[in-house]
Order: C-alpha cells, then sequence, then structure tokens
C-alpha cells in the first residue's frame, strides 16, 4: 500500500499572492513546510502539486531542485489535479496537506496515517469537527475512494476543495480524529499578512530548529500570546466561505487606502462580509463576478455612467476605432471640437466649453473660472460637487456643514485651514438662507445642483438666477449626475432657468471617462488668466465615446425611457410597503430613484435586501439608477423576487430580530474612514 503525501500550492492566491515562497527566517515558506512533512515515517513519497499557469515557475523550480516530485495541473479543478498526480504515482493511500500549512506536524500526519491503515475507513481527518489549531489540517483518503468521488460529482465546489465530497453523509465510511482539548480557534495558516506574521514569530523564536513539534508551539501560545496577536480576528475557514472578490477585496484594503479609489463602491456601503466587490465583464444591465456568477444590477449602475447600459455595442465601437487609429499624439483629437459644438448646440444660451476627465476635476475647473472672473473667494454650494480642497473646506471647524447635502461624515483633514469660511453651504429650496448668505459675504459664485431630492419650490430656481444677476455672481449648475436623465441635455431645461456655467459627466460618454464644463463667453475665457491644464484631458478616447452616446440618445430618446422606468420602480415600492404594511420615504430623480424605511432599523434592513437579493442573482440595495436595459420585464422580475424580502421586514416590524436574519455587518451610511 504506497502512502502518497500531494502538497496542493500555487503562487495565484487571491488573498497573499506568492505566498508559498515567502521567506521565513530566510527559507521559503513551501520549503520549510516540505522538510518538516519530510520527517513522517508513514509517508512514502511527497508530491507538489500545482497550476500549470507560468506564474508558478518559480515553484516547480525550487521544489525540483529541493528532490521532490511535482506535477501540474488545471488551476481551479484542484480535484483532478490530485486525481491526475495520484494515478501518475501510483498512490493507494492518499495524505492531502495544503501549501499555506508549514507548521505541519509530521507526528500528527504519522498518527492519522497509522489509524487510517488500521481501520476499513475510506476517509479520515482531524477537522470535522476542528480541535487542532487550524494550520494542522490533515486528510487521509483512499484512492479508490477518491476516484469514485472525481466521477461522481461535477458541482464546483468540490471540484475546488477536493474533498467535500468525501464528506458526504452515507456514501463514504469517515471518521475524524479529535484533541483532548478544543484548539480550534488558535491560527497556524497562512492566508493574509497577519497569519504570516504570526507563523514568523514561531520560526524566530525556535531558530535554528526547524523540526519543533506543534505541541510545543501551543505551549508558546500559551507563554507567549503576543506573538500569536497578529490574526486574531480571522475566522476559520475563512476563504473557503469567500468568493474571489471578497478575498480580492481583503487584498486590496491592505494596499490600497480604503480599499479602491471611489467609497460608492466599497463593499461596506452594500455587504461589508459578503459583496462580490469586482466584476469579469459586464453587458446590458448584467455583471459578472469573479467567479463566473451572473447578477441582474438593479443597484447604481456603475454609479450612474451607464444609461445606455454596460457595453454598448456602438459606444464601444466607437471607442475600438479610435484605439485602432490612436488615442494620444502630439496634435490634438477633432473630436473634442465637434463635442464642444454639440454641448454648445443643446445649450444655446453657452458658448464655449472646456473638458476634463472626472466630475471633481469639472467642478474645481468651473470654480477656478468662476472665481478668475469675479476676482472674488467665496462661494455658496448647495449639493454634492466632488472632492477637492475649494469643497471640503466647507466643513473646517464643523464637519457637519455638508451634511445636508451628501452623506455624512466627510472629514477636512488635509484641506488648508486657511480655506475656512471660503464655502458657505445652503440648503435647495431655502431661499432666504441663500440671499442671507449673500448679503452677509461677499459671494462671488454660487455652486449648485438643480435638483436635490426634491423639485424646485415658489419658483426658487428663477429667484437664485435672478439674485445672482443683480449682484453679478457666476452661477453654476452642477449637472454632473443629473444631465441626459430628465432631458436631453440639461436638467435646467425644464425648468427655463440658465446658468452662467454647468458641468456635465457621469452618462456622458456611457462609461468612458469624459465631463464637460460649459458657459457663456465672457466667463469661461477667463480660463485663459489662469492655469488650468492637464495630459489626459487631451486623450481621444472620451470625446470619441460622447459623441456616439449622443447620437444613440438622441436616436432613441433614452431619457424618456429611463424616467418611465424609474417611476414604475417607484411605483413598484410603494406598491410592496403599503402590501407589507412598511412606510417608506422616496427620494432623487425618477432616473436615479431611491427609497428609505421610516425605521430606527432602516440602514439593517437595506442590508438584508442587499443580502437576500444577492442569493437570488440581483445588486441590489434600496436606489436603482435606471438604464435603458431596464426592460418591463426586468423589473418585474425584479418585483417578484424583492415581494418576499418586504414580508421579512414586516415580520421584523413585528418583532423579528433583523440581525438574526443578517450574516454579516451592517452597511455604512457615509463617507467616513472605513478600516
Amino acid at each position: 500500500m504506497k502512502t502518497v503525501a500531494i502538497v496542493q500550492a500555487r503562487m495565484g492566491s487571491t488573498r497573499l499572492p506568492g505566498k508559498v515562497m515567502m521567506k521565513i527566517t530566510g527559507i521559503p515558506m513551501i520549503e520549510l513546510l516540505l522538510k518538516r512533512l519530510a520527517c513522517a515515517k508513514e509517508l512514502d513519497q511527497i508530491v507538489l502539486a500545482t497550476s500549470i499557469d507560468e506564474e508558478n515557475r518559480l515553484l516547480v523550480d525550487h521544489v525540483i531542485r529541493l528532490g521532490f516530485a511535482c506535477e501540474q495541473g488545471s488551476e481551479q479543478d484542484v480535484m483532478e489535479r490530485y486525481l491526475r498526480t495520484a494515478r501518475k504515482h501510483q498512490a493507494d493511500i492518499i495524505v492531502r496537506i495544503t501549501g499555506d500549512c508549514p507548521l505541519v506536524d509530521s507526528a500528527l500526519v504519522d498518527q492519522l496515517v497509522r489509524e487510517f491503515k488500521s481501520s476499513e475507513l475510506d476517509y479520515l481527518t482531524n477537522t470535522t469537527p476542528p480541535t487542532y489549531p487550524d494550520g494542522l489540517d490533515v486528510e487521509v483518503f483512499s484512492f479508490k475512494a477518491f476516484e469514485r468521488a472525481c466521477s461522481e460529482t461535477e458541482d464546483a465546489y468540490d471540484h475546488e476543495h477536493v474533498t467535500p465530497y468525501l464528506r458526504k453523509p452515507g456514501e463514504f465510511r469517515t471518521a475524524s480524529v479529535s484533541h483532548d482539548e478544543d484548539l480550534s480557534d488558535w491560527r497556524w495558516t497562512v492566508d493574509e499578512q497577519e497569519d504570516l506574521a504570526v507563523v514568523r514569530h514561531v520560526f524566530e523564536h525556535f531558530a535554528p530548529d526547524l523540526h519543533f513539534s506543534w505541541l510545543q508551539v501551543a505551549e508558546l501560545q500559551r507563554c507567549r500570546p503576543d506573538l500569536f496577536h497578529p490574526n486574531r480576528h480571522i475566522t476559520r475557514n475563512e476563504g473557503a466561505a469567500m468568493g474571489t472578490g471578497q478575498k480580492l477585496w481583503k487584498r486590496a484594503k491592505q494596499i490600497i487606502p480604503g480599499g479602491n479609489m471611489l467609497l460608492s463602491k466599497r463593499a461596506e456601503m452594500f455587504l461589508p462580509d459578503l459583496w462580490p466587490s469586482y466584476f469579469s465583464k459586464a453587458k446590458g444591465c448584467k455583471v459578472w463576478d469573479m467567479d463566473g456568477n451572473e447578477y441582474t444590477d438593479m443597484s447604481i449602475m456603475g454609479i450612474g455612467t451607464n444609461i445606455l447600459g454596460y457595453g454598448h455595442p456602438e459606444v464601444d465601437e466607437a471607442v475600438r476605432s479610435t484605439v485602432a487609429l490612436g488615442n494620444m499624439s502630439t496634435l490634438n483629437c477633432p473630436e473634442e471640437v465637434w463635442l464642444a459644438e454639440k454641448l454648445i448646440a443643446l445649450h444655446p444660451w453657452a458658448d464655449m466649453v472646456r473638458f476634463a476627465r472626472s466630475g471633481g476635476e469639472a467642478n474645481a475647473i468651473a470654480i477656478r473660472i468662476a472665481r478668475a472672473v469675479t476676482g472674488k473667494d467665496k462661494v455658496a454650494v448647495c449639493g454634492y460637487h466632488g472632492w477637492h480642497d475649494w469643497y471640503l473646506s466647507a466643513n473646517l471647524g464643523n464637519e457637519e456643514n455638508l451634511a445636508g447635502h451628501l452623506l455624512p461624515g466627510l472629514e477636512p483633514n488635509g484641506v488648508p485651514k486657511e480655506l475656512k469660511g471660503s464655502v458657505f453651504p445652503f440648503k435647495y429650496n431655502d431661499f432666504n438662507e441663500l440671499k442671507n448668505l449673500v448679503e452677509r459675504h461677499d459671494i462671488g459664485v454660487i455652486k449648485m445642483e438643480v435638483v436635490r431630492n426634491m423639485g424646485p419650490e415658489d419658483n426658487f430656481l428663477h429667484k437664485v438666477r435672478k439674485l445672482a444677476t443683480e449682484r453679478s455672481i457666476v452661477l453654476i449648475f452642477d449637472e454632473c449626475t443629473s444631465g441626459f436623465r430628465q432631458s436631453f441635455g440639461g436638467l435646467h431645461k425644464l425648468y427655463g432657468v440658465n446658468p452662467d456655467m454647468a458641468m456635465f459627466g457621469k452618462a456622458l460618454g456611457n462609461g468612458y471617462a469624459i465631463t464637460a464644463v460649459i458657459g457663456r463667453k465672457e466667463v469661461m475665457e477667463a480660463a485663459q488668466t489662469s492655469f488650468i491644464s492637464s495630459t489626459f484631458w487631451t486623450e481621444r478616447i472620451g470625446p470619441s465615446a460622447a459623441l456616439k452616446t449622443l447620437e444613440v440618445m438622441e436616436r432613441e430618446r433614452s431619457w424618456e425611457t429611463i424616467t418611465q422606468r424609474g417611476l414604475q420602480i417607484r411605483a413598484g415600492w410603494q406598491s410592496l410597503a403599503e402590501k407589507h404594511d412598511l412606510s417608506i420615504s422616496h427620494w432623487g430623480l425618477p432616473a436615479l430613484t431611491g427609497f428609505s424605511f421610516n425605521s430606527p432599523n432602516a440602514l439593517a434592513y437595506k442590508t438584508l435586501i442587499t443580502q437576500e437579493m444577492l442569493a437570488k442573482g440581483y445588486l441590489a440595495s434600496n436606489a436603482v439608477y435606471v438604464c435603458t436595459e431596464h426592460s418591463r420585464p426586468v423589473i418585474d422580475h425584479y418585483f417578484a423576487e424583492l415581494d418576499s424580502i418586504f414580508a421579512l421586514i414586516r415580520e421584523c416590524e413585528e418583532g423579528r430580530s433583523v440581525d438574526s436574519l443578517l450574516r454579516g455587518p451592517v452597511c455604512h451610511a457615509g463617507f467616513k474612514r472605513l478600516n
């Protein structure tokens, strides 16, 4: 009976890439594992099983130099990799060891192999239930049983994790070895940087001895618990329950402040521990995660960037043509002239245009130009206008100044304190507040969103326009979000009020980076009196995408479609709320529609919706940014699935604990630091 230990390892770990070759006391981790395992007397051979991916070449070469056999197989189908390895090396008994367990104990391996040989079992482990520290996992099973398991299961989970089918109740003769003390909360495996720190502490303590026993490590943890503190927050087998995107998100937060570049896309804003976080492809209103799971996006659609849906064929083809011809050159791209002419034609009050690539940039450009033309520093604002110093300075001395204009919690750390008193927020529809600001301060610029969560009342916009004209104040409408949602151009066109400047972004390029600042000539020419310039404002993809996007929008009258469907969605939420006797409040433009539960548990209910709808194949929360791909059948199916979740929320309103239904933390509510 030949007993072969198969060690699975690869360089492409999602959470800690290259971990098996990371050095501990100057020795690669995989080498420490193999040398410790080689002391097992019951093993006839040790074979490393890795994937065929080229990134594993360094690992393969190193293991072969150490004198161990090495086999390469499927990256994802680890079960098939094991089967091929076992067949080639004529294994009768297989011992499964994972490459992230450098503290593997040869005596423990021998104990399980001896017990297996003396029994009539198909499978023996020390992990079900776990009582040994995580990192001492050993599984022993017969080749015959494993071959049968491989032939009977096609489940992707079984093929990724190798042995779950062998543990299927009633199928095989199984048993487990337990320790007399439950130490399963101790973590000695390596999946994260914190795990690596713990294992390094252990090997450094015992150096130069590599062959200390697990019992000695246990004694060390009792005597020096501080050495084991770095990873104490990580739960056992956390990775097995996590998707590839969730693992990558944990990794990202170690190397990217906050995890990504946009707070609104962070997992904590949706489902902190369960959100798939990353996509592999997107088309129409469908998104696929990194594990190939398909979701219907009934959420924020790329933060409102894709009115025509993801991957619109005409827009993408225009971009591909641009790439083929060249995106950058010493010379300028003609598309920016054609796009400027198109935007001016849509807004006859405007004469000139400047382009950028993000909404924050466009807002900063507009403020710079407006201050240059008026010669005044002070700005009155209403709405959300980005992250730049000029805007965030409103929170200097009081971070709640902007709380009514966006998600609360924006911290002005890093904003020069000398900017305090240069920006003054005012509430939408409160004309007297704005008028008082203008009378008390030397306001040179009024910047505002055309509509907040409700439309103008009592001729609010007309009064603002009149005030700005009378006081020679530059009036700027921020249409980065609202543009092209309810009209073909700026939302201000519906109200018959023209600003001096306006910005467009988000939907202008249907997912490609392009923003625009338009304005009257006497205002815009002040840009020449200041330095406003950037290399990538001159690339060609953005303007090309915008021109084609505008062409498709105009032909299909997309703003009418998304407005109508947004109103349908809003009515659907209200109908469900009434059906289940729940109180909700609606907010946003019809095409950027959202609702909130009027309950102290509103955030928990929002989290519950996201959790349950994710399981049903939807990216969803309490808002939908509508695109033309949100057809009536898509919307109807969404509400059919949402109905049962509203019923659950009704039960919670009647006393059932919503916390008992959540499988992780409640989502975050605002712009605050995410650890």
